[in-house]
Formats: C-alpha cells, sequence, structure tokens
C-alpha cells in the first residue's frame, strides 16, 4: 500500500516515478479530509474512466489555507494511507500548492476530473488538459454525503 505514495518533490521527479505507467491516466484531487462512502463512489467512478487513477492529495498546510484553522482532521500520512487503501486508486501523490495545476502538468493526465461540487470553468488544469487532447470530466456526488454534512452532524451530537 505504502508503494501508491509518490513523493512530490519537483515536476522532474514526478515525471521519472510515472515513467513505468502505461495507460490511460486520470487525475483527480483534492483534501480527502474525512474519507466516506461519497468519495469512495466518485473514486470509483473516476478510475472507470482510465486504466490508473492518480490522486493529488493536498498537504497538511494547504488544507488548512483552504479550509480553515480547524482542518484537517487528519494528517496527510493518514489520509494517504486511506486512499492509497482503496482498490480504484492506483497512486496518491501528495502536493502543497492551493493548486494541482503544477502537479497536473508533472502527471499528464488523459482524464482530468472533479466532483459534482464544481463547474468546467472552475476547473484547475482543464485548458491544459484539453490543450493535450485529454478529458476534462465532473463526476456528479452520492447524494448525502460531504466531508462538511458529516462535520455538521459530529458537532450536534
Amino acid at each position: 500500500m505504502y508503494d501508491k505514495v509518490l513523493s512530490y518533490h519537483s515536476e522532474q521527479s514526478t515525471e521519472d516515478a510515472l515513467k513505468s505507467i502505461v495507460g490511460k491516466i486520470v487525475f483527480t484531487n483534492g483534501c480527502f479530509d474525512l474519507l466516506h462512502p461519497g468519495h469512495v463512489d466518485y473514486l470509483d467512478k473516476a478510475r472507470k474512466l482510465g486504466d490508473i487513477l492518480i490522486v493529488g492529495l493536498n498537504d497538511d498546510a494547504s488544507v488548512k489555507r483552504l479550509k480553515g484553522e480547524k482542518r484537517p482532521l487528519l494528517p496527510l500520512a493518514d489520509r494517504a494511507i486511506l486512499l492509497a487503501a482503496l482498490e480504484s486508486v492506483d497512486y496518491v501523490i501528495p502536493f502543497s500548492e492551493d493548486t494541482p495545476l503544477q502537479l497536473i502538468k508533472a502527471v499528464k493526465p488523459h482524464t482530468l476530473v472533479k466532483g459534482g461540487d464544481y463547474t468546467l470553468d472552475e476547473m484547475i488544469g482543464k485548458d491544459y488538459v484539453e490543450s493535450r487532447g485529454g478529458q476534462v470530466r465532473i463526476i456528479p456526488f452520492l447524494e448525502g454525503y460531504s466531508t462538511t454534512s458529516l462535520l455538521e452532524r459530529l458537532q450536534n451530537l
């Protein structure tokens, strides 16, 4: 499982690590702060769009910048292990930037995927992937699941 978590320090090192990958690469990214059935469903559907699913995972500092001081709930290593344990996920690559654009350029995916709370115009990396002949897809969320709603339910216990 740990061999599914790659280090991302530079575009070149990621390219070197991914050279052995054969097939159509699907890329998605996120914080995955509290893994739930909605995430599992989303990642399963994303994986079916290609041969390899790579998940860009926001590191702890970027989650804090994006979600607030009380996040992440789980540290990067724990979130990476949980994602890597999923059958649908082939590789997890942590990144520290607020957007995954540099990682997308390093991975060079054939398909870029985001969840249903995004529009095509909001997708970071859309122009890059399409300029290389790739596809951009939005996958609807499984109804009733979101990290925010789960946190609200926990706070009301």
